[in-house]
């Protein structure tokens, strides 16, 4: 019989946008920022099952409840990402990357994917009890709830320490990141669509700008045609008029 441990109390440690099966179970699933019905992936062998939308906060609870539980080997990301956090593809830099002295996650792609909240300590704990594995931009759930089922056919028993527990603190640290904030991806979606807005109203500057340009050239070139054709108009009325 595989090895089980008691979790901390209470587990998960983190409040958030969640559902709790079988502490158990040995399968977590990050659904990012889909929200996939957790039912049936909590009765195949998920003992957590939620979303994260964000690359800072987001994955510093993730991390948190899951070493806060030794049964949990799997750490099952999935979901679509959220614009701007682009979430899965943080986690999976994190895993493969970890993060520079600047506590930023090294190769993720979104917003600010900056770790403020783990020790050391917490990250070597997480990456040695875990194994990812990411179906990111799906939301089949047929085909996710297969993956749990043969993820905890697998179970290799708890890892074989004490449960592990961190303190998040939302909105903390600013000073290490020279005053950066974890942002809603709201907030990003409209700051990527206001920069968008100002290329386009630059773009459209130019765009008028040439077409003026354009214009001016077109209006100096017929009234140089009509000089020279005057020019030799007036030549060939010249050269007749002697004749």
């Amino acid at each position: 019989m595989a090895l089980k441990k008691k979790p901390s109390e209470p587990w998960p440690t983190i409040t958030g946008e969640y559902e709790v099966g079988n502490p158990e179970n040995p399968v977590a699933v990050c659904t990012c920022g889909s929200h996939i019905k957790a039912a049936d992936l909590l009765a195949a062998g998920a003992s957590l099952v939620g979303p994260c939308k964000t690359e800072n906060i987001g994955i510093e609870k993730m991390v948190a409840n899951v070493i806060a539980n030794p049964n949990i080997r799997f750490v099952l990301i999935t979901g679509m990402e959220v614009k701007g956090h682009i979430t899965g593809q943080a986690v999976l830099s994190f895993t493969q990357n970890g993060i520079d002295k600047e506590g930023r996650i090294i190769g993720a792609k979104g917003a600010i994917p900056f770790i403020q909240n783990l020790t050391p300590e917490s990250i070597e704990r997480f990456k040695s009890q875990v194994e990812p594995i990411f179906m990111i931009d799906s939301e089949d759930a047929g085909s996710i709830m297969s993956k749990v089922k043969e993820l905890a056919s697998k179970d290799p028993g708890a890892l074989d320490v004490e449960p592990m527990t961190i303190e998040i603190k939302e909105g903390g640290g600013e000073e290490d990141t020279g005053g950066l904030k974890p942002m809603a991806a709201e907030v990003v979606e409209v700051r990527g669509r206001m920069r968008g807005i100002n290329a386009a109203v630059t773009n459209s500057g130019l765009l008028n700008k040439l077409q003026a340009g354009i214009y001016a050239g077109k209006i100096e070139g017929i009234a140089l045609g009509m000089t020279v054709v005057l020019v030799l108009f007036g030549l060939i009325l010249k050269v007749a008029g002697g004749v």
